[in-house]
């Protein structure tokens, strides 16, 4: 066995196999993938290989198509076959929601590169001549997907990873993984130990067990999943075409043809079952071609509608049943990218539908390892989404929420309540009783928006009954003052000698000078793509506190700690802090008596901060809001926060103080033209092409980034962020839309929002640099037009936030 490699892989299925052919694709060979039995003997040869392009999330999308296009090719590629079936597939609707929801994938389904169109009830029995058609509305048909054999695939990847240049040995098991000081690893084996620059956590079923050895927690749990494969049938055997793989939600599963069989996948909604529960949630590690006792009855009842729905499966006997163990993560999405703390040891793992997305994530994941970026926004995969709160029991009931709502319509608005609450303030229960609404952001529950007794959100992708709701809470941040609480924000004290010149090294913008000013800034790559956004407030000589988003919280501490000196100190102090948004015409008014501090323009002026006390609370005030009005970010003790809230209430009745939520605040940074992190802010794009020059100060000495941003800058863009009003109707921007001009796609929206005190329905969208005229984006198959503003529809001189 060798003993040094560049990239050492764990785990031979369809994800580590991927990722092993894509390095060496993108030109690192010195790639060596173990596996402790043979390719493929874990989840990946079990799986029942569907390959969707229908998914509701844009980038999650790429990632499908991708797998979709390579999987055909593969054989021509690799000269091993991969078992390609081309049949595409069918996702079936019901309602009009899901109608809507068909209409919204197929907006951005062009723009990813698949076909997709939304077909009726007639259009489907064509198709699928013994499909039962009764209540259905449409169809979701994609002609570019289908199925794959996975074992047949994943060796054909494998093989093609060879060609390349890198190495497979299986029967070679991984017994530890050691961190050296130099940053590299030693991978012991069985066989011998190998020392790495790079490891991959590729491992699958024993991913969260292979993470603990350097100290990093997977969340992660495995799944048992079934699905049943009929006697031959005579209807197949005399077809001379394959059915197209049929989704259905009434079924709660999949179903299609195997050869001249049927098969029936289930994912049932109550009552399913955690692999190797008593045994910590791992198999052993001499499994191999591991199967359970398959359990009709768990999955019969939806088995039963199924049969409803394709008779002729009901007429055939059952050839076998096979039960195998699946990963699912709290979210659904797989985790692939860097794993937190540590240097060079990566996550690629996690996806409860590996087969579709093995391919796609392995390319992504190479990019981002070899190029030190993807070429697609990869935050809905990054490992580090999910921080300590994603403890066994909160993975375990999250992911058995995900399995059982494996085909839930994933409408705007639904919340997923298992494992919560997680992280809450103090305000918790006390606004709870006031109306509100929470919705869940890395852990921490925080108001949506606030609601009579009895409300019951409809849910759905047109406006629906929280429209005016929101809007009474957007007026009165708009007209009087509002207070939220969002202590969700990642918050962090950085000090030391060396802190003023570690920040100027991560941050694109000039950091603030006198005590308690604040300054907006970017975490960019060395290629100058944006990997995160802070609020830096200077407190003093050496002393600064920085702000991030609430999702970015593990990504922004990696990113301070991993790059400190000994001359620095770190301190997460989010937990510490609780966090209250007062904003308004009226919030200085509401202020002003609770506290000795001037908040005058003199006193206090816009972008600074003070450690004052409101209320006898000690504080730090912030002159500052992503809202866009007169106000302060008070950042108080956790402890301290509600008798901070109850006062600030008592003292704004006057005013007509009203609660708001994270909609309104959506409603309010629109029409500000406020960008957001993950939307607009990617790892795609640079601070010129996202038109942030203004966060951009090159003359400052040198930072990460900044030759990659200057070469931009000298050398031209090839998208610009754009910001516009749709002419909407009842449905706004939620991202991913295509946006037009004539018959050509010329961009994509990234987020959008309705304006409630301008009356305008907002977007923004990547567009190319020379397109400023004839716009339309497609919004649920309508194409409505989009015209570019300069400037923010709402107060675009910061009159009201320098008031």
């Amino acid at each position: 066995m060798q003993s040094h490699a560049k990239v050492v892989i764990v785990g031979g299925g369809m994800m580590g196999v991927g990722l092993a052919y894509h390095l060496a694709e993108e030109g690192w060979k010195d790639v060596l993938l173990i596996e402790k039995g043979e390719l493929t003997s874990g989840s990946t040869w079990h799986a029942a290989g569907q390959c969707p392009s229908f998914i509701s999330n844009y980038n999650m999308a790429k990632i499908h198509h991708y797998s979709n296009t390579l999987y055909p090719r593969l054989e021509e590629i690799t000269g091993q076959p991969a078992g390609w079936h081309g049949c595409g597939g069918i996702r079936l609707a019901t309602t009009q929601e899901e109608v809507d929801w068909f209409r919204h994938v197929a907006g951005f389904s062009a723009n990813v590169g698949f076909h997709m169109e939304v077909i009726g009830a007639e259009r489907i029995k064509e198709l699928n001549p013994w499909l039962e058609t009764d209540g259905i509305l449409a169809g979701a048909y994609t002609n570019m997907d289908g199925h794959v054999d996975p074992s047949s695939a994943c060796n054909a990847m494998a093989a093609g990873a060879r060609q390349m240049g890198a190495t497979i040995i299986r029967r070679t098991r991984v017994t530890d993984i050691q961190v050296l000081p130099s940053g590299e690893f030693d991978v012991v084996t069985d066989q011998g130990t190998i020392r790495a620059e790079h490891v991959v956590n590729a491992a699958g079923c024993y991913a969260r067990e292979v993470g603990k050895w350097v100290g990093v927690e997977t969340p992660i749990t495995n799944m048992e999943h079934q699905y049943l494969v009929t006697e031959p049938l005579a209807e197949f055997a005399g077809s001379d075409f394959e059915l197209p793989v049929m989704r259905d939600p009434a079924t709660a599963g999949y179903y299609r043809q195997e050869q001249k069989a049927g098969l029936v996948g289930i994912y049932e909604h109550h009552g399913s079952r955690e692999a190797w529960a008593g045994r910590g949630g791992f198999p052993e590690w001499d499994s191999e071609n591991e199967l359970f006792e398959g359990d009709i009855d768990r999955i019969a009842p939806w088995l039963e509608k199924a049969l409803e729905r394709m008779p002729i499966f009901a007429n055939a006997g059952i050839k076998r049943i096979i039960n195998g163990a699946i990963p699912h993560t709290p979210d659904g999405n797989p985790l692939v990218g860097p794993a937190p703390g540590l240097r060079n040891f990566w996550q690629c793992c996690g996806s409860a539908i590996g087969i579709a997305q093995g391919a796609g994530t392995g390319k992504y994941l190479a990019q981002w390892m070899v190029h030190g970026d993807a070429e697609i926004n990869m935050h809905c995969v990054d490992p580090r989404r999910f921080g300590a709160y994603a403890t066994p029991d909160y993975t375990r009931a999250k992911s058995f929420d995900d399995y059982e709502n494996m085909f839930e319509t994933p409408l705007p608005g639904r919340e997923v309540h298992a494992g919560r609450p997680s992280r809450v303030t103090p305000l918790y229960a006390p606004l709870k009783a006031k109306g509100a609404i929470y919705t869940e952001v890395y852990g921490w529950e925080r108001p949506k928006y606030f609601a009579p007794d009895g409300f019951e959100e409809k849910l759905q992708y047109r406006r629906n009954n929280v429209f005016d709701i929101v809007a009474e809470e957007c007026r009165a941040v708009r007209e009087r003052v509002g207070v939220m609480d969002l202590s969700s924000f990642a918050k962090f004290d950085v000090s030391g000698p060396g802190a003023e010149a570690l920040l100027d090294r991560l941050t694109a913008n000039r950091l603030p000078r006198k005590q308690g000013g604040i300054t907006l800034t970017h975490v960019l790559s060395e290629n100058g793509r944006i990997e995160g956004e802070w609020t830096v407030t200077r407190l003093g000589d050496d002393r600064f506190y920085v702000l991030s988003g609430a999702g970015t919280e593990r990504m922004a501490r990696d990113q301070l700690s991993l790059a400190a000196g000994a001359d620095v100190e770190i301190s997460n102090v989010t937990d510490r802090y609780g966090m209250l948004v007062v904003a308004g015409p009226k919030s200085r008014d509401v202020l002003a008596p609770l506290t000795d501090a001037d908040l005058s323009n003199a006193g206090f002026r816009w972008l600074s901060g003070q450690e004052i006390e409101i209320a006898g609370i000690p504080v730090r005030a912030l002159r500052v809001n992503y809202v866009g009005e007169l106000g302060w970010e008070l950042h108080a003790p956790m402890a301290d926060l509600a008798r901070l809230y109850h006062a600030i209430w008592a003292s704004g009745t006057e005013h007509g103080i009203a609660d708001f939520g994270v909609q309104a605040v959506n409603s309010l940074r629109m029409e500000k033209g406020y960008r957001g992190y993950a939307a607009e802010l990617t790892n795609e794009i640079t601070l010129i092409e996202a038109d942030c020059q203004r966060f951009y100060a090159p003359d400052k000495g040198d930072f990460i980034g900044r030759a990659a941003t200057e070469k931009v800058r000298q050398e031209g863009i090839v998208t610009k962020l754009v910001y516009g009003e749709v002419a909407a109707t009842d449905c706004d921007i939620y991202g991913g839309e295509a946006v037009m001009q004539g018959d050509r796609i010329v961009g994509v929206c990234t987020s959008g929002g309705y304006g409630h005190a301008t009356g305008k329905s907002l977007a923004f969208a990547y567009v190319a640099p020379e397109i400023t005229e004839g716009l339309e984006v497609v919004v649920l198959g309508e194409r409505r037009a989009l015209t570019l503003h300069d400037a923010p529809v709402w107060d675009p001189d910061n009159a009201r936030q320098k008031a």
